[in-house]
């Protein structure tokens, strides 16, 4: 038992060393490739001196939470999931921003798991028009506070997760980042008129709600 639990760690260990070197390749290029879009382009290694650790810590921990029941083809699904979700968090966090790029795979892949898995379809569009639709507005009446990559990164949750999840995937996202964000301008990190990074808070929410309750899950 022991040996088995050690070769499953090590391969657990293994994909998302893998998947984190993946990650890192891509984010590099979407780097070079867009640093007109970049918050901070003149700060890009300082900013990313944490980005493998964080990478590989929410790779591993998907990977170990799934390993027990994981089953072909949701579980694939949910390491799409995982590996698009810490990529948006990854960006975000450094750059404080979701590229299209990142998005658009993301998206079509939740389409096509909603498909696959016999989600209600009909539930995960209305999601996504909904949810994109409500924060396009948040956008605009915060002036730049959402932006256009939370925006896209809400609407394409939608089909992941269904109006329900998604709801509960955006207030805890907006609770936690209005915290963070109030910590930041008490430690006196930020200023009031500073941008913070809201999708770091919902990409990590909503992999937690698929990590904990599947694909398919009712609305």
């Amino acid at each position: 038992m022991e040996s088995k639990s050690f070769f499953l760690f090590f391969i657990e260990l293994t994909a998302a060393a893998l998947m984190m070197r993946l990650a890192d390749g891509w984010i590099h290029r979407l780097y070079e490739e867009g640093r007109a879009v970049l918050s901070f382009p003149d700060a890009v290694g300082d900013r990313g001196q944490w980005r493998k650790p964080l990478l590989l810590l929410i790779y591993f921990g998907s990977l170990w939470f799934l390993s027990p029941s994981f089953q072909l083809p949701a579980g694939m699904y949910l390491v799409l999931a995982a590996f698009f979700l810490g990529l948006a968090t990854v960006t975000d966090f450094e750059q404080y921003v979701i590229f299209d790029r990142v998005l658009m795979p993301f998206a079509l892949c939740g389409l096509l798991a909603a498909v696959h898995l016999g989600a209600p379809l009909a539930d995960r569009l209305l999601a996504a028009a909904a949810g994109g639709a409500a924060f396009l507005l948040l956008a605009v009446l915060t002036k730049g506070g959402i932006g256009g990559g939370d925006v896209k990164l809400v609407a394409a949750l939608g089909l992941w997760l269904g109006s329900d999840r998604l709801l509960m995937v955006v207030t805890v996202g907006l609770v936690a980042g209005g915290a963070a964000a109030l910590l930041l301008l008490l430690t006196k990190k930020k200023e009031r008129r500073s941008f913070f990074a809201y999708g770091p808070y919902f990409a990590l929410a909503a992999l937690w709600l698929l990590l904990t309750g599947g694909i398919a899950a009712a609305p």
